[in-house]
């Protein structure tokens, strides 16, 4: 009896051990030596979490050893994404990305909106900081990427909706839907360092992250909801009103559903805030490191410029486009572009993508590839 269940079990367990030798091959494709050693069932797990504190180094090292600038990993039961460096040499089609067609439709108004509606924003003193907005009249250390965060907010909220949330007056007082929004953004992004099915679990049973990201999201809806019903009010009220701000300009189009709406109000300023302070925040870094850069922005500046900078005169600032572009190679304000293939497709370099596979444009570490850049892509040199 005994030999007959050992037997049985053992009819059961084959099939495991085979899906467990399967995953269990070791992840070090593309003659990549580099890559992480892969265990039965948890894979590339341990590495992952062992560098995930330093992870963007940690990939740059890692495609910068790969001869195609595409690795794919092992991660725990069976996932296996694709990492890239490659500039892509076509654009995110519908088997790349998961995204509806009719949301397309309905969002492209936008598109055509927002280059003019930000080009009137920028022409107008909306962008604007001066001595009054500083938090402190004695001298004082101050964190000055909370300073940028709190400036781009405000500024976002002014170009997207033409309302000043005034979070950058010198008190530096904590609005709640700001507070929300960072949170929004951390929660949500800690789910690509989690294996799916467990912050899908969290999130079915309401507790851990995803119940206080449940909050969030729901202060973050509550914010946008009431900035676009107000708006719709001042536009009943005032017929004639005339605004920049890209909100008005939206709803001038006859877009009526305030839930599609609410999510432009909410997209527009997760997109723009952040983004922008990121980018501002490195770019301040660098070029208070490279005195040379600063001289000749500010040379320039003075040139161009007469009573502050406008729109049209800052297009005309060829080195500061040039050192902000030279800024973002080395620190772009979103490091990395995650899709997933809705069907089994092919990478340019042979890697194969099946369906429901992550794909991860490494924007990072594009920017530090001696291929692209030359042996002193290390350097911050605008004039490259």
């Amino acid at each position: 009896m005994f030999l007959e269940l050992l037997a049985f079990s053992s009819l059961l367990i084959l099939p495991l051990l085979f899906f467990i030798l399967k995953l269990s091959g070791n992840s070090k494709t593309n003659s990549n030596s580099k890559l992480p050693k892969s265990y039965p069932i948890i894979s590339s797990f341990p590495a992952l979490y062992k560098n995930y504190a330093n992870r963007l180094p940690w990939f740059t090292e890692l495609l910068q050893d790969s001869p195609t600038s595409t690795i794919t990993m092992h991660h725990s039961l069976g996932c296996q994404p694709a990492t890239s460096s490659s500039p892509p040499t076509r654009p995110w089609s519908s088997t790349s990305s998961r995204q509806s067609s009719t949301s397309t439709k309905r969002a492209s108004p936008s598109v055509q909106l927002s280059t003019t509606s930000l080009a009137m924003g920028f022409s107008t003193p909306t962008v604007t900081i001066g001595s009054s907005n500083l938090p402190a009249t004695e001298p004082c250390i101050l964190d000055f990427q909370d300073i940028l965060q709190r400036f781009a907010f405000d500024n976002i909220c002014r170009i997207g909706f033409g309302y000043d949330p005034e979070y950058l007056l010198p008190s530096l007082p904590q609005a709640k839907f700001a507070v929300a929004f960072d949170n929004e953004v951390q929660i949500s992004s800690e789910r690509f360092s989690s294996t799916r099915p467990v912050w899908k679990i969290k999130r079915a049973l309401g507790i851990g992250s995803e119940s206080h990201l449940h909050c969030v999201v729901s202060n973050v809806r509550e914010f946008a909801n009431t900035t676009v019903k107000q708006k719709k009010h001042e536009m009943d009220e005032e017929k004639t009103l005339e605004s920049h701000d890209l909100l008005s300009r939206f709803l001038s189009t006859g877009h009526s559903d305030e839930k599609f709406v609410t999510d432009i109000v909410i997209s527009f300023t997760l997109a723009g805030r952040d983004t922008t302070s990121a980018a501002l925040t490195w770019f301040f870094w660098l070029i208070s490191n490279h005195p040379k850069v600063e001289n000749q922005i500010l040379k320039e500046i003075n040139e161009k410029t007469e009573t502050g900078a406008r729109y049209d005169e800052a297009k005309e600032m060829v080195y500061t486009h040039v050192a902000i572009c030279e800024s973002m190679r080395l620190y772009p304000p979103v490091p990395t572009d995650n899709k997933e293939a809705v069907e089994d497709d092919v990478l340019p370099d042979g890697t194969k993508v099946k369906n429901g596979t992550t794909v991860t444009y490494h924007v990072y570490v594009m920017g530090r590839m001696e291929q692209i850049w030359g042996k002193d892509w290390a350097e911050f040199r605008p004039e490259r």
